[in-house]
C-alpha cells in the first residue's frame, strides 16, 4: 500500500522543502545537495514515500547566504535536523552527496544531532572554498567550512594545474584534486575528516569511475580508519560507476554540459541499488 505524505515548503530561515508521512514518523533524514546547491525534493519524497519524514535545505546561494562554498558554518545542518525533530523525528540521518557528503561527514565528528551518515561521493579531507564567499571573493582560498566561528583546516587547489579536454568539452577535475593533494601533501594530516572519533552509523557510496574527484580512494580510507577504530561502516562501492549515485525509483538527470562525472546512468542506477538496502538500514536505525 503506498504511503500518503505531506509536503511542506518553507522559506524561514532558508529556503527548504519538508515532506512526511501522513501518519508520522520516528526516523528523519536530512538531504543535502552537493555543489549545485539545489533543494533536493525528489530525494525526500522517495524517502517519505519509505516511511520517513525527510528534509533538504538550501545551504548556500540563497537569501542572506554565501554564493559560494566558502565558511559556511555547520551549525547551519545542525539547525536543519532540527526541522525533522521538530515533526517528531527521535532518529536523525544526514545523507549528503559530494560536497555535501563533506559537510554531513563533520556533522557526525563536531555534533551528535545526526544518528547515523551517509555520503555519496566522500572525500576523506576537507577542501577550500568551491565559489566566493560573502564579502564576494573566491581568493586567496579559504576552508569550505566553519564551526563555532572558526575555519577548519583545508586543502588549497594547485592552481597550476589546467584541463586538457578539447575546449567545450565536459571537463574531468580529477586530475585536479589529485595534483592538490599532492602538491598540499604536507596539510593532509591536519584536514583530515576524523570520522573515527564520530559515534554514529557511517555508510559509505562510492564508484570507481568518478571524474570530479577520488571518492572510491577517499571511501576507503574513511572506512579504513573506522574499521580501526571499532567503529561501524558500511562501504558500497561499483567500480564502473561515476560521481552520481541513483536510487531505485530516482531519474538520472540530463549529462552537464561542464563537467564529465564519470561512469554512466546504469552504473550509478546500480550502485545505487546495492547501496539502497544499507541506506534505509541506517535511516531506521537497524545494523548498517
Amino acid at each position: 500500500m503506498a504511503i500518503e505524505i505531506t509536503e511542506h515548503e518553507l522559506a524561514e530561515p532558508w529556503e527548504s522543502f519538508l515532506v512526511e508521512p501522513a501518519s508520522g514518523s520516528s526516523n528523519g533524514v536530512l538531504v543535502l545537495s552537493g555543489s549545485s546547491g539545489r533543494v533536493e525534493r525528489e530525494r525526500c519524497r522517495l524517502f517519505a514515500r519509505e516511511g520517513m519524514i525527510a528534509a533538504s535545505i538550501r545551504w548556500f546561494g540563497g537569501r542572506g547566504q554565501s554564493p559560494g562554498i566558502c565558511e559556511i558554518p555547520l551549525e547551519t545542518f545542525v539547525a536543519a535536523t532540527g526541522l525533522l525533530r521538530d515533526r517528531g523525528a527521535r532518529r536523525v540521518s544526514v545523507l549528503g552527496v559530494s560536497k555535501g557528503a563533506e559537510a554531513a561527514l563533520h556533522l557526525s565528528v563536531l555534533s551528535d544531532c545526526a544518528d547515523a551518515v551517509i555520503a555519496l561521493a566522500p572525500t576523506s579531507v576537507t577542501w577550500a572554498n568551491v565559489g566566493p564567499g560573502s564579502d564576494g571573493l573566491d581568493r586567496p582560498y579559504r576552508s569550505c567550512w566553519t564551526w563555532q566561528g572558526q575555519p577548519l583546516p583545508f586543502v588549497p587547489y594547485d592552481d597550476t594545474w589546467t584541463p586538457t579536454e578539447p575546449e567545450g568539452a565536459p571537463v574531468s577535475v580529477l586530475g585536479w584534486y589529485e595534483r592538490s593533494l599532492a602538491t598540499y601533501a604536507d596539510r593532509l594530516a591536519a584536514a583530515a575528516i576524523p570520522v573515527e572519533k564520530a559515534a554514529g552509523d557511517l555508510v559509505l557510496v562510492a564508484g570507481g569511475a568518478d571524474r570530479m574527484w577520488p571518492a572510491l580512494s577517499f571511501a576507503r580510507e574513511l572506512a579504513d580508519r573506522r574499521a580501526a577504530a571499532g567503529r561501524p561502516v558500511r562501504l558500497v562501492t561499483r567500480q564502473d560507476a561515476g560521481h552520481r549515485t541513483l536510487f531505485p525509483g530516482e531519474v538520472a538527470p540530463p549529462a552537464s554540459v561542464h563537467f564529465d562525472h564519470g561512469g554512466t546512468a546504469e552504473a550509478g542506477a546500480a550502485l545505487g541499488a546495492a547501496a539502497w538496502p544499507h541506506v534505509l538500514r541506517a535511516v531506521r536505525g537497524a545494523d548498517v
